[in-house]
């Protein structure tokens, strides 16, 4: 069970921020934050990368449908390739605070220091403890996926459906076949600026 909030935040509302596609090398990069109702508990509720697709799916509503208010906010491949993954997942964190209309009172984070008037809290395997930064990292996880999702219906020979953007060694074969695709690729990643210059 996550219970971070629990034990260090009692009667405080807490926000809980993560991100997903920091790591990709196509793909837009999505952040999330979520706030719960104070002693909020939902046994089902983890880390993203632990749960299946389904249960991240159905968890997804859930959240949604119980959170006091959560945002999710997409940094594009051209705002990346015009600044750097990690800039651009603390601006979407930071862009998702301050468009929640529910104030929290405190910000739990996924090591993440983002720059915010809230304190907050940055945790080492944050969505292992925190149940509101577990219930981002679904959202931001499930948005992120039907994102690339809808970009694999345009690209079908990429296999985006699959891979999600991450540089997985079937999807590097397919980018020796057939290159980078100019606007979906973020080109500033080594594996990426090689290929387009033996192009």
């Amino acid at each position: 069970m996550l219970n971070y909030e629990q034990e260090n935040f009692k009667n405080k509302l807490i926000a809980g921020c993560d991100e997903v596609g920091r790591g990709c090398v196509a793909g837009p990069l999505v952040a999330a934050c979520v706030i719960f109702p104070i002693d909020y508990k939902n046994d089902f509720i983890n880390d993203s990368k632990k749960l299946t697709s389904k249960k991240r799916n159905e968890l997804f509503e859930q959240i949604k449908k119980d959170a006091l208010d959560y945002c999710i906010i997409e940094r594009s491949v051209e705002e990346i390739n015009n600044s750097n993954p990690k800039k651009e997942s603390q601006i979407a964190m930071e862009l998702c605070i301050k468009s929640l209309k529910v104030t929290p009172e405190h910000v739990l984070t996924d090591f993440e220091k983002i720059s915010i008037n809230i304190d907050q809290t940055n945790l080492v395997k944050g969505d292992e403890k925190s149940i509101n930064i577990a219930a981002a990292s679904i959202l931001a996880k499930v948005y992120r996926d039907n994102l690339m999702i809808k970009i694999d219906k345009k690209y079908p020979l990429y296999d985006f459906k699959s891979h999600k953007g991450y540089l997985t060694k079937k999807h590097k074969e397919v980018l020796e076949k057939y290159g980078v695709i100019t606007g979906l690729y973020r080109i500033k990643y080594k594996p990426i600026a090689k290929m387009n210059k033996s192009k």
